[in-house]
């Protein structure tokens, strides 16, 4: 960054005029440190946006993605990914909170910061008390949400060990597309009636896609209750 002024350089630009008068480019060049001998910090985070579509399309970007970037190795990459995920976290309620959830927005709302960007699918489950406040969420499987990666054994072995009541389903769509697939609905219908026999109610299943969602129930995808 010899090329740009002193005060324009990311870090004294923050120092000077706070951390929101950075753009995102800046933001991660920060988070870059310092550039190679043939690019610049800044140089390298608009490689890294270009790449990604964005700021959010970094959510989406794995190790692998990130080091074919032209002058990011392994160490960069993790530093980004951590950064991310730190920014995740950021988002999510206190432990200590129970929040309690009597809608899908509700459960979308908490659900979408941490699982809903990903670029492979996760499958889990939120576990709800009596009055469908929070006990933990637990992520099932990664890779094709399918019979054999979410089997009913799995998800109700938590649930139990865990006094849920109710449970909540849930996994993302990497393509950005929440419309639930044949295979969703027919993992559904299943997880419903094994929680019938069980006396656990599963009350949806919330589909996440970048930052929007499609609720099972909501929508009235494969006759919820039926």
């Amino acid at each position: 960054m010899q090329d740009l002024a002193v005060g324009d350089r990311p870090r004294e630009k923050l120092e000077r005029a706070g951390v929101i008068a950075l753009g995102d480019n800046e933001l991660l060049s920060i988070v870059i440190g310092h550039g190679t001998a043939g690019a610049s910090a800044l140089a390298i985070a608009n490689r890294l946006l270009t790449a990604a579509g964005g700021t959010h399309g970094l959510t989406r970007l794995t190790a692998e993605h990130l080091t074919q970037v032209p002058g990011v190795g392994r160490a960069l990459a993790a530093r980004v990914l951590a950064a991310v995920e730190l920014g995740r976290r950021t988002l999510l309620l206190s432990p200590r909170a129970r929040p309690r959830f009597l809608t899908p927005r509700d459960a979308a709302r908490f659900l979408l910061p941490q699982f809903g960007a990903h670029p492979v699918e996760r499958f889990g489950v939120m576990m709800l008390d009596t009055r469908h406040r929070l006990v933990r969420t637990q992520l099932i499987s990664v890779g094709s949400v399918d019979a054999s990666l979410a089997h009913p054994r799995d998800v109700f072995r938590e649930a139990t060990i865990a006094g849920a009541a109710a449970l909540v389903l849930f996994h993302n769509h990497p393509s950005g597309d929440p419309t639930p697939s044949r295979e969703d609905l027919d993992l559904t219908r299943r997880l419903v009636a094994a929680g019938r026999v069980l006396g656990i109610d599963v009350v949806d299943h919330v589909i996440l896609a970048d930052t929007h969602y499609c609720s099972m129930k909501e929508s009235g995808w494969g006759s919820w209750h039926g």
